[in-house]
């Protein structure tokens, strides 16, 4: 289930074909996904670019959260590796794994690795993702259409106090594509909107809410666009997925670690020896891929909430799922 099966379009924006950051091309997810047990809701995905380096940057909304390299992204301007996302306590090794398979391609590599936290579902001091976990997402990423809701470093996340996890969505901007994934694991539910609609309000209890007491959580967005920018226009892009976040409801609050990153393959041979030559799109030109981002982010959220399914995990916590009549019920009495 996604939005737009339930009549929800958010924003003025036309998706491209599969309304996922696979739209641009070239780029791939991949996603391990680790259930096992009573208290094993965990897992690793990977958004893997057609080729490195490629220009990119970032934007920290709340920093208590991590996503690695993004010294050197600032330093240089550049992606290097495939980008990661798991859960808080096994980025070093999703890190190391990922470094390990950029070897053969580079003798250096800083890998991009972000995490939000999994503990309410999932036994996260477990540390049970491993470099062969990390591979295997890796290996099977593909492109076209992405796998949501409860699969790979969304499999234990939480959002607005229904059941997270990862989604995707995109936009089509002057011949160009703009693509968002994220792993949505923030907020509370009396702030969720739904375009403009304070659906979690109007849905209230009658959906159960899980027990943990405060606004803990965080949340990753991966920006990908063909368009030809450079580092400080990828910046802004990475900037603008925070509004995105905002229209859903979320505040970045003291405990979120709200991180985004964005990158362009407009430019390619970014390694070449002397003199490269580029295009840049044209400042003037540059608000309606903000627009197409901050759409792409909403419906990315939405999506991954309306995929997830209900999980019991770790000390048999319960997480529901958000039922798609509801949602709609409640869009309709507004």
């Amino acid at each position: 289930m996604r939005a737009r099966d339930l009549g929800i379009a958010i924003g003025d924006g036309v998706p491209a074909a599969n309304n996922a950051i696979t739209d641009v091309g070239g780029v791939r997810v991949g996603h391990t996904t680790l259930i096992e047990g009573d208290s094993v809701r965990t897992g690793v995905t990977v958004v893997v670019p057609p080729e490195t380096p490629l220009f990119a940057g970032c934007h920290r909304l709340n920093g208590n959260g991590e996503l690695t390299g993004l010294e050197w992204v600032r330093e240089s301007g550049l992606l290097t590796t495939p980008i990661g996302i798991t859960n808080t306590f096994s980025v070093g090794v999703v890190r190391d794994a990922i470094a390990a398979a950029s070897a053969d391609e580079d003798a250096w590599s800083l890998p991009v690795v972000g995490e939000t936290f999994d503990g309410f579902l999932n036994d996260i001091r477990g540390q049970h993702v491993t470099a062969e976990h990390a591979h295997a997402a890796l290996e099977g990423a593909h492109d076209g259409v992405v796998e949501e809701g409860n699969v790979g470093g969304g499999t234990g996340m939480v959002c607005h106090e229904f059941k997270g996890g990862i989604g995707t969505a995109s936009r089509t901007v002057n011949g160009y594509v703009v693509g968002v994934l994220v792993q949505a694991n923030y907020g509370r539910r009396r702030r969720f909107r739904v375009d403009g609609v304070p659906v979690g309000q109007l849905i209230g209890d009658r959906i159960p809410e899980p027990t943990h007491g405060d606004e803990s959580g965080s949340i990753i967005g991966i920006v990908a666009t063909d368009a030809p920018l450079l580092p400080h226009q990828c910046d802004r892009l990475a900037q603008r997925a925070g509004l995105g976040v905002g229209r859903m409801g979320g505040t970045a609050a003291h405990s979120s670690g709200d991180l985004f990153f964005a990158f362009a393959t407009g430019n390619r041979d970014l390694a070449a020896d002397g003199v490269i030559s580029l295009q840049m799109l044209s400042d003037s030109e540059i608000s309606p891929f903000y627009d197409a981002v901050i759409e792409s982010t909403e419906e990315a959220i939405l999506n991954a909430m309306l995929a997830a399914e209900t999980m019991t995990g770790r000390d048999g916590n319960t997480v529901h799922a958000l039922e798609p009549e509801l949602l709609v019920e409640a869009l309709r009495q507004a």
